[in-house]
């Protein structure tokens, strides 16, 4: 069984042409549809001081995205469909690993995303979809890299408490 998941390594000249642009579009669009739709619910649970917000719903949308993406395409190699479902739960749990409270603040919400899309990343490199991995890679830096700036100005506009600061229903948002 273990040799059924095992392909023989590819030349350079068969990873070119298993490349498409056609493919490369496809993925970057849905991809994007994932994230651009994830956003204002992030957008609302960054205004709303929760901890999980802007950053880390649409790194979990890009993630989910890219595992169906990659499971519809090796739904038919059994074996294989059950690696990756193993592999999006194993990995899910060492993110939540890097999920840290203390004294009411909880961070690492977005490295938990990260950690769990790196291994849609790892995935979708081999099984061959280069460019579901080049596209899960370009936006979760993006989002890592330039969405914090915008996480400040969404939270100082609403009032919210600082990053990193749950706020209970009842409890009343610091002033800035």
């Amino acid at each position: 069984m273990l040799e059924s998941l095992q392909t023989p390594p590819l030349s350079t000249a068969e990873v070119l042409i298993e490349f498409s642009w056609t493919k490369v579009v496809d993925a970057l669009v849905r991809i994007t549809v994932a994230y651009l739709l994830a956003l204002p619910i992030g957008w609302d649970r960054e205004a709303a001081a929760r901890t999980a917000g802007l950053r880390t719903f649409p790194l979990v949308a890009v993630g989910s995205c890219g595992f169906v993406l990659l499971g519809s395409q090796i739904f038919s190699a059994d074996p294989l469909a059950r690696v990756l479902v193993g592999l999006m739960t194993g990995i899910g749990f060492i993110g939540g690993g890097a999920i840290l409270k203390n004294k009411g603040i909880v961070s690492g919400t977005a490295t938990a995303a990260s950690i769990w899309i790196t291994g849609a990343v790892g995935a979708a490199v081999a099984v061959n979809r280069f460019e579901i991995a080049a596209v899960l890679s370009l936006l979760t830096f993006f989002t890592l890299r330039w969405v914090k700036p915008l996480k400040e100005v969404v939270r100082k506009r609403s009032g919210a408490a600082p990053e990193g600061r749950e706020v209970e229903e009842d409890e009343d948002v610091p002033e800035n």
